[in-house]
């Protein structure tokens, strides 16, 4: 049978809105106008999120580029730039009906050919399309309101990867021609979506203003947003106290802040919109490193390792235990199974005795640097819980601070790191989420989130190759289950937990978080009291 998607009125014009909402009832009556001041950890290296899949993009990408679908909270699909769609069968064809009078901001048509070389970029450069759209082998655009994708097999998990900010949809007429890396649409867009690019005071703020042309009038309601940098967790405190942040997502502020800012009356705090991206923390190893190649020294450390420890201690409480690369909130995927390498110090000791390095004169066995992804308060925290805990076996950690940019290029491009402190995004599938930091041929220089640890088993690039395109679900569990028992004993990085993410927000702000993507989306429905 053909799966197919047609739209009610409603639905088609206003995308989430109604459907979202608890009864799939909107508010009423909206207010029109108005500033919003979203608070941002820290500044994006680009306002597209084509070649970066870091937070502090994805937030500022999907306001101007929007993607072909959007999606409710339980990761069903709904109109966005697509109106209708069909997958064939045998799930090797993708068909999608274009919204009519879709303008980009500088006035050309958006058209099938749009949505065609869009596929072709996310393919090549971005993180993760290059497992997303592996199997598609061209994109047919019959008019320039139809675009089918075909594939090589099928790829059950890709009806769900086509929101804004995981699959935007680029500007041929900008892009062609010209390297997609370097090309200036990264600094000040041009999309479809509610809103249009005004400046970047680069170290202060992003302009977004209202789009007149939008084709979902009377939307956006708000006339700008404003994104703020404050990378400084105190401060972002004070701004959510006094009122200069109107919202911030993924826990913006210090953890031992959150109690005391809780009682704050005017403030709320929610999980709303957080169902398409789950997290997991882990340390990476370099699989190249001389040290961290020996199996016997990545067991001795997952043995010197207190995941419920570092949830209470570094989290306040606010993550879920996770020694598998699937996030808990995957409960379908899942593995909850503990660590074979449980807390056991002795156990750490004898296994670095027999790796080659015993303790020295100062009692230490080796010395090592340990970077951490700075976009997250909690890392260094993190950082410095790893260095008190690896000091009990003997290894003595140096921790290196650098920003996101230096950060990239040292584990992805230099590989100049021994091991790293890092999280990555599941997302609503495994396939797109988790295989590109397994799989043997996702290890690429120069591509950030990827497979950092050069980690190469043929048995789990088998079973992730499988996954990906295996359309029984029964069977497709039954892969990732064995794929996790395998990584989680060869252990190419150690997984800690899944953090529990809240969105901050004031009173006044209403509709912000309409779909499972929550405040990546376009956020065309949000509005502020007066």
């Amino acid at each position: 049978m053909i799966v197919k998607f047609r739209p009610t009125r409603r639905a088609a014009l206003m995308g989430l809105s109604a459907l979202a909402l608890p009864g799939g009832i909107a508010n009423a009556a909206p207010r029109r106008g108005g500033t919003l001041n979203f608070m941002q950890n820290n500044e994006p290296q680009t306002l597209v999120a084509l070649t970066t899949v870091a937070t502090p993009a994805l937030t500022v990408s999907a306001k101007v580029t929007e993607g072909l679908l959007a999606y409710d909270y339980d990761i069903k699909p709904r109109p966005q730039l697509a109106t209708e769609w069909s997958i064939s069968p045998d799930g090797k064809t993708y068909t999608f009906k274009l919204r009519p009078n879709v303008k980009w901001h500088d006035g050309k048509d958006f058209t099938s050919a749009d949505v065609a070389y869009s596929i072709e970029l996310l393919k090549t450069i971005h993180p993760r399309g290059r497992n997303t759209f592996a199997n598609v082998t061209g994109v047919k655009t019959p008019d320039p309101l139809t675009a089918v994708l075909e594939l090589s097999k099928p790829a059950p998990y890709l009806i769900k990867a086509l929101a804004a900010a995981e699959s935007p949809m680029m500007p041929r007429h900008v892009y062609e021609g010209s390297d997609p890396l370097a090309n200036q649409n990264g600094n000040a867009p041009i999309g479809t979506g509610p809103y249009k690019f005004k400046e970047w005071v680069r170290g202060s703020h992003i302009l977004y203003e209202r789009n007149p042309d939008y084709w979902a009038k009377p939307l956006p309601n708000l006339d700008r947003i404003v994104f703020k940098f404050l990378p400084d967790p105190g401060a972002r405190s004070i701004a959510f106290e006094n009122g200069t942040a109107d919202i911030g997502y993924r826990t913006p502020v210090a953890l031992s802040d959150l109690d005391r800012l809780k009682k704050i009356p005017t403030l709320v705090f929610e999980t709303d919109g957080t169902s398409y991206s789950y997290n997991v923390a882990n340390l990476q190893f370099n699989l190249d490193s001389p040290i961290f190649k020996n199996e016997k020294v990545r067991q001795a450390i997952a043995h010197a390792i207190d995941r419920a420890a570092i949830v209470k201690t570094v989290l306040f409480g606010y993550g879920v235990v996770s020694a598998s690369p699937i996030a808990p909130g995957l409960k379908e995927f899942h593995d909850p199974a503990p660590s074979p390498y449980s807390l056991d110090l002795k156990k750490a000791e004898q296994l670095l005795d027999e790796a080659g390095y015993p303790r020295g004169a100062n009692k230490m066995r080796f010395k090592v640097p340990l970077d951490y992804n700075p976009i997250g308060d909690e890392n260094r925290r993190l950082a410095e819980f790893m260095r008190a805990a690896l000091a009990r076996i003997g290894i003595t950690i140096e921790i290196r601070a650098a920003d996101a940019s230096a950060f990239v290029k040292r584990i992805y491009t230099d590989r100049d790191f021994e091991i790293t402190l890092n999280g990555h995004s599941n997302l609503f599938d495994p396939t797109v989420g988790v295989q590109r930091l397994y799989w043997s041929k996702n290890f690429k220089k120069g591509v950030p989130f990827s497979n950092a640890s050069h980690y190469d088993n043929p048995k789990v690039d088998a079973l992730l190759e499988g996954a990906a395109v295996e359309i029984d679900p029964v069977k497709r569990v039954a892969m990732f289950k064995e794929f996790q028992e395998i990584v989680g004993r060869e252990l190419p990085d150690i997984n800690l937990y899944s953090p529990l993410y809240l969105t901050i927000k004031n009173k006044r702000v209403h509709d912000d978080s309409m779909t499972a993507d929550g405040v990546e989306s376009n956020m065309a429905e949000c509005y502020v009291d007066g």
